[in-house]
C-alpha cells in the first residue's frame, strides 16, 4: 500500500505537467524559423543600409525631377523600416518580447507600411517613365518640383494618420497575454471584413505588378528593335532597364507574399509561414543597388567625374 501511494502522485504530476509545457511552447515560433528570419533581416539591414548610404551620397539631395523625388521618398521609407529591423532581430534571437505591446504593434506594422509605401513609389517611378516613353510628342515635361514635393508631403501625412488610427483602434485589439509575450502574432484578430480587405489589396498588388511588367518589357523590346546592338549606349534604354529592375523587384518580393496571402487569411494557424513570406518583401530594401553603377565607382576613384 505504501508503494502504491508513492507512485500515484508521481504519475499524476508528470501527466499534468506535459500539457502545460506544450501550451507554453506552442505559441512561440520554432528555433529553425527564428534562425531563418534572423539571417534574412540581418542581410536586409546590412546590405540595405549600405545601399541607402551610397545612394544618398550619389544623389547629394538633388531633387530635380519627379522621379528623383520619388526615389528620395523610397529611400526615406526604407530608412524608417530599417530602424525597426534590429528589434525584430532581437525578438527572434531571444524568443521573448519585453518591450511592451505598444512598441510591438509599431514594429509589427512598419513592415506593412514599408511594403505599401515602397509599392506606391515604385508605381510613381514606373508610370512617370512609361508616360514619358509612350508620349507621342517626345518626352513629357515633368511637373514642377513644388507639386511633387507637395504630393509627397500629402502622401506621408495621410499614411501617418491612417497608421496611427489603425494601430490605436484596430491593430492588435483585444490582444491576449500570449501575443504580448510573443510579438508579431496578431493573425487571430483577422475578421471577415479584414479578409475582404486582404483579398482586395493582394489582387491590386498582383494585377498592377503584372501590368507594369508587361508594359516595361514592351518598352525594352521597342527600343531594341529600334537600335539593335546600339541600344545599350542609349540613355533612354539605360533608364528603362533600371525601371525593369524595379519591376523585377516587385515581382520577386511582393507577388509570392500576396499569392500566399489568399491562403493565409483562411488558415490563420500558419502565422510562422506567413512571417517568412512577409520577411521576403523586405529584400526590396536592396533596390537602391539598381541605381548604383559607374557613378559609384567615380565616388571612390579620384579625378573621375560623377
Amino acid at each position: 500500500m505504501a508503494s502504491n501511494s508513492t507512485f500515484t502522485p508521481t504519475s499524476l504530476t508528470i501527466t499534468s505537467k506535459i500539457p502545460q509545457n506544450d501550451s507554453m511552447v506552442t505559441p512561440g515560433p520554432n528555433r529553425e524559423h527564428n534562425i531563418v528570419l534572423i539571417i534574412i533581416y540581418t542581410l536586409v539591414l546590412l546590405i540595405g543600409g549600405t545601399s541607402l548610404t551610397l545612394t544618398i551620397l550619389i544623389m547629394k539631395l538633388r531633387t530635380t525631377s519627379t522621379t528623383s523625388i520619388a526615389v528620395l521618398n523610397l529611400v526615406f521609407a526604407h530608412f524608417l523600416f530599417l530602424l525597426t529591423v534590429p528589434f525584430r532581430i532581437y525578438y527572434y534571437a531571444t524568443q521573448q518580447w519585453s518591450l511592451g505591446l505598444g512598441w510591438c504593434k509599431v514594429v509589427s506594422s512598419m513592415i506593412h507600411i514599408h511594403m505599401y509605401m515602397s509599392f506606391t513609389f515604385y508605381v510613381v517611378i514606373l508610370v512617370t517613365r512609361l508616360l514619358a516613353f509612350y508620349g507621342r510628342h517626345g518626352p513629357m515635361a515633368s511637373p514642377p518640383r513644388i507639386y511633387a514635393l507637395a504630393a509627397s508631403v500629402v502622401v506621408w501625412i495621410l499614411m501617418s494618420v491612417c497608421v496611427i488610427c489603425i494601430i490605436c483602434l484596430v491593430y492588435g485589439k483585444n490582444t491576449d497575454s500570449d501575443s504580448q509575450a510573443h510579438c508579431f502574432r496578431f493573425g487571430k484578430k483577422i475578421d471577415s471584413n479584414a479578409k475582404v480587405i486582404n483579398y482586395i489589396i493582394s489582387t491590386l498588388f498582383i494585377t498592377v505588378t503584372i501590368v507594369l511588367c508587361g508594359l516595361q518589357v514592351n518598352v525594352l523590346w521597342v527600343l531594341y528593335r529600334k537600335h539593335h546592338q546600339l541600344c545599350t549606349s542609349q540613355q533612354d534604354f539605360g533608364a528603362q532597364l533600371k525601371s525593369l529592375c524595379f519591376v523585377i523587384i516587385m515581382v520577386v518580393c511582393f507577388i509570392p507574399y500576396h499569392i500566399f496571402r489568399f491562403y493565409y487569411v483562411e488558415n490563420i494557424k500558419l502565422q510562422d509561414l506567413n512571417e517568412l513570406f512577409l520577411s521576403l518583401t523586405t529584400f526590396n530594401c536592396m533596390d537602391m543597388l539598381t541605381l548604383l553603377g559607374r557613378r559609384t565607382c567615380s565616388l571612390c576613384l579620384p579625378g573621375r567625374a560623377i
